[in-house]
């Protein structure tokens, strides 16, 4: 037996013990996870700096602090987010108790993402605990240091059996995937969502996956420039443009592009100094392999901002490419790094089509002042979700869900989001064994007077 098969059996023995499923038994293990992202805050920084040359500052603005607010919320609202949902009767069932009863699915299995390798790993947790599932973590192998730090202390606070990490790369992702689970949750690259899902199906196991894509980010000529330009390469080069949901791209008119590029350029300076590779706040590109593929993709392109880069240090400048052709290598592919290409369009038209053509992204970004320019958008494309006149901010809301659809992704989490993906919703009916003459009605024979007391029922 495989380590991996021992470790699913051993969650799946203590699963079935009951243990995870009250209330009181969720809340502590959620509390324990909140001590163990305020206890080891130090750790995970040093992990975070290794992997991504995150700052301190950053990995508790992009990391810890959004995984607190979930445990606050799910502490918070977990009493009531499990609570038996009663729904409208009908004739049949007026005197009968009926309801909607969220139960635990059972094992869970969360792949994490090596970008965000704190918050996207344990945010599905929350949501796994609180709807009282056994859950075995796999932290991505690329952020080497968070994986380690994950394997070595998280089992110091959560219960052992129910709880497991495990780390490896490929080949132990694979054991993982032949096990039987009851969900399994993906965050990471389309290809390999394919194989996930295609893993999962043997075992006729649901999924969720959080992809990815190449999010638009249309800018209306008659916006405020500048504002729409600091918000954008503020998103677009957080994480070193590592962000499942950062703008993959920009399409405005002609007569706006230099401005654009000039206004950007100020953000850079104002945000990174003159010397971005220097400065604490600006990240790395997580490792060779990465670093080489993101600048493939800027072969062949105009490069107006940017364009410096070390191989040493996995460090690429913030870059912004002008009058990029439709057909160019950085329009096949999700960028994931710090390049931010800009296709002109012909105006609002021609920026839906473009957006339609091509499949669907997790994020779309609007910039515009007219509100009617905005919700045509919002009604003519379809994307994971939509922000207008901002970026990434879509993301801290809780009460929104937060997920793909299409090539992006299937599924959502966030808040009690979570808790309602990883629960069962199962439909409960209670009935009274007396007034068995209006059953009467529902026996043989049939005849066209009961046909007629049925068809009272159905609603108009």
């Amino acid at each position: 037996m495989s380590r991996e098969q021992s470790l699913v059996q051993r969650a799946r023995k203590a699963f079935q013990t009951g243990k995870s499923k009250p209330l009181e038994y969720r809340l502590h293990q959620l509390r324990c996870l909140h001590r163990f992202i305020t206890e080891r805050r130090r750790d995970i920084a040093d992990a975070l700096k290794k992997d991504l040359c995150k700052s301190d500052n950053g990995t508790e603005l992009f990391e810890t602090m959004s995984l607190e607010g979930e445990i606050n919320l799910a502490v918070e609202r977990l009493a009531e987010w499990a609570a038996p949902k009663p729904v409208e009767k009908n004739l049949l069932t007026i005197a009968d108790e009926v309801y909607i009863q969220p139960e635990p699915l059972g094992v869970v299995l969360i792949i994490g993402a090596w970008n965000y390798p704190w918050a996207i790993t344990l945010q599905p947790l929350v949501g796994a605990i609180a709807a009282g599932n056994a859950a075995v973590i796999k932290p991505s192998e690329v952020s080497f240091h968070s994986a380690k730090v994950m394997e070595e202390l998280l089992p110091l606070y959560l219960d052992r059996d129910l709880y497991p990490v495990v780390t490896g790369g490929v080949s132990e992702t694979q054991e993982l995937l032949k096990q039987r689970f009851d969900h399994v949750f993906y965050t990471g690259s389309g290809s390999v969502g394919r194989l996930v899902m295609e893993a999962a199906s043997r075992h006729l196991t649901p999924v969720t996956l959080e992809l990815g894509g190449k999010s638009p980010c249309y800018i209306d000529k008659d916006c405020d420039l500048r504002v729409a330009c600091r918000r954008i390469t503020w998103g677009k080069f957080v994480n070193c443009g590592q962000t499942c949901i950062a703008p993959d791209y920009v399409l405005c008119e002609p007569s706006i592009q230099s401005r654009v590029v000039e206004e950007m350029r100020k953000c850079i300076k104002e945000f990174y100094t003159d010397d971005p590779k220097t400065f604490e706040d600006y990240g790395r590109i997580v490792n060779q392999r990465h670093f080489k593929r993101v600048m493939a993709l800027m072969e062949g392109n105009t490069i107006a901002i940017g364009g410096e880069s070390d191989e040493t240090e996995c460090y690429i400048a913030p870059t912004i490419l002008r009058d990029v052709k439709v057909e160019s290598k950085v329009m096949q592919e999700e960028i994931f790094g710090p390049v931010l290409p800009i296709i002109t369009v012909s105006g609002v038209d021609e920026a839906i089509q473009f957006i339609n053509e091509r499949e669907k992204p997790l994020a779309l970004y609007i910039f515009s002042h007219d509100k009617k320019l905005i919700k045509r958008v919002i009604a003519e494309t379809s994307s994971g979700g939509v922000l207008a006149n901002d970026c990434l901010v879509h993301f801290t809301i809780s009460a929104l869900p937060f997920g793909g659809v299409g090539n992006s992704g299937m599924g959502r989490y966030h808040g009690q989001h979570s808790f309602n993906q990883l629960s069962h919703m199962r439909s409960c009916l209670i009935k009274k064994l007396n007034m068995e003459g209006v059953n009467s009605m529902r026996y043989p024979p049939h005849t066209s007077k009961k046909l007629s007391w049925h068809a009272s029922l159905v609603p108009a």
